[in-house]
């Protein structure tokens, strides 16, 4: 019968939660030790029964450190002979970027697309937060237990909180992708009790992508492209005409004889339709714009707004003189004078 003298896990796996520590044909003797480490909980088990739990820290084992297992084998006294109990060690580490995804698309009711199906993607994070718990509701006695034999069971959990969170934000489909921060957010929320009865915590939920039918996404695409073309129907109309005229005129003889030379003869003035109309628009926003300088540079008197032509010095209609002068110091200003020179006053 050998005695184990510490009693410890070296954790070098990175996906391990649950180890249990191979006893063998050893016994726990009074003088034996503990060490759990950090981002560590060591769990006693006698005969299936979950006994004492220790935090991270180091143990000398008496009955004053084990009064489950102390109850459990009615030591009277303390126990002054070896026994075997089952040990586990339970990680407590945080397990980051586990990948979730809708396996089946996530149906969701839009009020401008009706029902549609949806896919998501992302990552969350978790840890455990209370072993004792976590090993009575999953683990139980396996000698081993890791990520990969909760992922699924994790998943559908996450799966169905994300179904109610779409359900209840009411955010449009079109609107999710800008605000996969906010949903992330609701998913977590909603999601802390079923974690927590469980004896998990989750630590972090991520919404990487959405993602939308084809036919959805190819009909979107195409009334993006429509409503491009329906501010600029007019140019784009004649650059669609202007292709047809020059495709037609690749091939002059198609249409033959008399029916051909009067397609040119259309297709001649239907260019010069275009084109007039054009240098029209151009020479009326020329005008447009030549004219307004000379609107704005038309002088009137300040006094009493008859208009003036050329420089006079006093105005024809009322005899005031049309020098502007600083009203403090009297001082003579030019027009685009801000502050007077003399005094500093401001004019304008």
């Amino acid at each position: 019968m050998g005695i184990l003298k510490n009693i410890e896990w070296t954790d070098t796996s990175s996906d391990l939660i649950i180890w249990k520590y191979p006893i063998n044909k050893d016994h726990v003797n009074k003088g034996s030790a503990l060490t759990v480490r950090e981002s560590q909980v060591a769990i006693f088990v006698d005969k299936g029964r979950l006994a004492d739990v220790f935090l991270p820290g180091f143990y000398k084992l008496d009955t004053q450190n084990m009064p489950v297992l102390t109850k459990l084998m009615s030591w009277k006294y303390g126990f002054e002979t070896p026994f075997k109990s089952d040990i586990y060690f339970v990680n407590t580490k945080q397990f980051t970027n586990q990948k979730w995804g809708t396996v089946n698309p996530i149906l969701v009711r839009d009020k401008d697309y009706g029902a549609v199906r949806i896919r998501g993607f992302g990552n969350y994070s978790f840890r455990v937060d209370d072993a004792y718990v976590f090993m009575q509701n999953l683990s139980g006695t396996n000698t081993s237990f890791n990520t990969s034999q909760i992922t699924d069971y994790l998943r559908s959990m996450v799966v169905s909180g994300i179904s109610d969170a779409i359900g209840e934000s009411k955010i449009p489909v079109l609107d999710m992708a800008a605000n996969l921060q906010e949903l992330s957010n609701m998913v977590e929320k909603k999601m802390v009790e079923e974690f927590k009865a469980i004896g998990l915590e989750l630590t972090n939920f991520v919404f990487e992508s959405f993602s939308l039918p084809e036919e959805l996404e190819k009909a979107l695409d195409k009334n993006t492209t429509l409503g491009m073309f329906r501010n600029n129907m007019d140019v784009y109309t004649q650059m669609e005409t202007l292709e047809a005229m020059k495709e037609a005129a690749k091939n002059p003889g198609a249409a033959g004889g008399t029916m051909g030379a009067g397609m040119g003869l259309g297709m001649g003035m239907g260019l010069g339709n275009i084109f007039a109309n054009n240098m029209q628009q151009m020479q009326q926003m020329n005008q447009n714009q030549a004219s307004q300088p000379r609107q704005n540079s038309v002088k009137v008197c300040p006094h009493c707004n008859t208009e003036l032509h050329g420089n006079p010095k006093f105005c024809p209609n009322c005899g005031q003189s049309l020098k502007l002068t600083c009203p403090d110091c009297g001082t003579e200003v030019k027009a685009s004078a801000k502050f007077c020179p003399e005094c500093g006053r401001k004019l304008k």
